[in-house]
């Protein structure tokens, strides 16, 4: 697989313009770097907190620390970050766990969350020790014909007498609508605690850590935060794992859930990963710099072959993702092929739909990554059903992701675009 000539002459064209974005960029992530060290500083980190435990994991300093870290970062009382986490959906499943009890409503903000929630909460699968298993409801508020959040009617929602928590999915997940603004999840938050002080507010926040300068914590926003560690905050480094910060009530319920009551997050050795945590996250401002950098390059690049990219090049971002509308499966395979051939490793390999664990359609997935399925590397995927979107995200450097762009596109710049 080579890159076209056409493409080509589309990248020298379009970095002329991407410099101002990308300069916007970089001053966020320095920010943000500010934000880390002044975190690493206050709670004294120190060489000795790398070594990791075994076995019950007592005493682990420097578990103990990144908990602290990580409150700190996100404004909240505590934190709980953890290698025994599986994935994002892992943590959040337990946020959601520790939020609710029987007989409540979990009510979904943006409409249904993401494939793999569903199964979490019982829309999906044989419901068997979801939340519908337990007693637990589920409502969702559509967004708006515009994509935006529907503000009455999460107020609505919210009111009723029976709903006990409120998640907010900050990315898209596999639909159209726009990702939310850290400023946009706090007038939700706002909204909700204004009819219903009363329940817990839960925000999915994977993909959004550090794109922008603040997170959507405090007081004003979430009551429990959550994310993967695989995602934008383990900085390319962490080899697994996710994070739940917030009230630590709420935290220590989620440890409960991640392990058993009377352990919590007590116990859980870090078996030599304490390094590999604290350096991620000390990258992390950076490398979710350079992949936005590589997500605006994308915007830019499939606009000018003729497709409709999601954001635009140059509007404001609120997570990694980029959203490509390619139209026809056939193209879908072949952009999944261009960045999987521009991969570090696996770039043999050719991507195939099936049927993917946690998902009701086949899924294509690109991800030559050095962790498994870490979505902070360059990596795509996309549900093989209409309208045809893929959805890429990731690039530990530009240099990289801009290659795998270019090779992606010339996939399917011969195709023509939609317009």
């Amino acid at each position: 697989m080579e890159i076209s000539s056409r493409i080509r002459e589309f990248a020298k064209e379009a970095e002329k313009s991407l410099l101002p974005v990308f300069k916007s960029i970089d001053e966020t992530a320095e920010r943000c770097t500010e934000r880390v060290l002044a975190a690493f500083r206050r709670h004294s980190v120190s060489e000795a907190m790398f070594a990791g435990t075994t076995g019950y994991g007592y005493d682990d300093m420097g578990r103990e620390a990144l908990d602290k870290i990580y409150a700190d970062i996100f404004d909240t009382e505590a934190a709980l970050v953890r290698i025994g986490f599986v994935n994002g959906t892992h943590a959040i499943g337990s946020a959601l766990y520790a939020s609710l009890m029987p007989g409540q409503t979990l009510v979904s903000a943006v409409g249904a969350p993401y494939d793999t929630l569903r199964g979490v909460i019982g829309i999906t699968g044989d419901n068997f020790g979801s939340l519908k298993m337990y007693g637990i409801g589920y409502r969702q508020v559509e967004p708006l014909e515009n994509g935006e959040p529907d503000i009455e009617g999460i107020a609505a929602e919210a009111a009723k007498s029976d709903t006990g928590a409120v998640l907010i999915q900050r990315s898209r997940g596999y639909s159209v609508r726009p990702s939310l603004s850290v400023a946009k999840i706090k007038e939700i938050c706002a909204v909700v605690r204004a009819v219903n002080p009363g329940i817990n507010i839960i925000v999915d926040n994977c993909y959004g850590e550090f794109v922008d300068t603040e997170e959507p914590g405090g007081s004003d926003g979430g009551d429990l935060i959550c994310g993967s560690l695989i995602k934008n905050i383990g900085g390319g480094l962490a080899p697994t794992g996710g994070y739940v910060a917030g009230k630590a009530e709420l935290v220590e319920r989620a440890a409960y859930r991640m392990t058993v009551p009377g352990i919590g997050g007590e116990c859980g050795c870090t078996m030599g990963q304490n390094r590999a945590l604290f350096q991620g996250l000390f990258m992390a401002p950076h490398t979710v710099a350079q992949s936005l950098k590589t997500a605006v390059f994308c915007a830019k690049i499939a606009e000018m072959a003729g497709f409709d990219a999601t954001p635009r090049w140059n509007e404001k971002r609120n997570d990694i993702i980029q959203q490509i509308n390619l139209g026809t499966p056939e193209k879908v395979s072949a952009f999944c092929r261009g960045i999987q051939a521009g991969s570090p490793v696996d770039s043999y390999v050719t991507p195939e739909p099936w049927p993917m664990p946690g998902y009701n359609c086949d899924v294509i997935m690109a991800a030559g990554t050095f962790n498994q399925g870490a979505s902070i590397e360059l990596s795509c995927d996309a549900p093989m059903r209409e309208p045809y979107c893929v959805y890429m995200q990731g690039g530990l450097t530009y240099e990289s992701g801009k290659y795998g762009v270019m090779l992606a596109m010339s996939g399917v710049d011969g195709m023509g675009g939609d317009k």
